[in-house]
């Protein structure tokens, strides 16, 4: 099982590289104490952009929209939404290699938040977040080893 500080490397690696290829300049804050993970310039405006992780469940990508205190000693709260901390979610499935870019001023939610990627099989159709709307672009973040070192 890999450590959660891999896997968000993995997916802030996924976003970077998503986002340069849309022609994004992108910045990576200094210090790990910030509450967004990149700030992204679209050449009118700056952006802070906080990455999670997507994981596919039930034909949907659902994500957290808050950080977890709860592995702290004595947490004065359990979970910290980012509502006027960041601007967007960079968010990486690894399922289906795509890179979302969400306005958190489209998300309800302070806990999570999901992007359809199948239709609903209850056939809801309002109040539903299409993935392919976010869509930035598509990265495998994987590495193969090198058949001539025999790793």
């Amino acid at each position: 099982m890999d450590h959660p500080k891999d896997v968000g490397d993995r997916t802030t690696l996924a976003v970077v590289m998503a986002l340069q290829e849309r022609g994004f300049q992108v910045f990576i804050p200094f210090g790990e104490n910030t509450r967004y993970d990149l700030v992204i310039d679209d050449g009118t405006s700056l952006e802070r952009v906080q990455c999670k992780t997507g994981r596919l469940r039930s034909g949907a990508i659902v994500f957290k929209t808050c950080s977890s205190y709860a592995h702290h000693s004595n947490p004065a709260s359990r979970a910290r939404a980012y509502h006027g901390e960041i601007d967007r979610f960079g968010v990486y499935c690894p399922e289906t290699h795509g890179v979302y870019l969400v306005p958190i001023a489209e998300l309800p939610s302070r806990f999570n938040a999901s992007l359809r990627v199948e239709p609903a099989r209850n056939g809801q159709a309002r109040r539903i977040r299409t993935a392919d709307d976010y869509l930035v672009g598509r990265v495998a973040v994987t590495a193969e080893p090198d058949a001539t070192s025999g790793a």
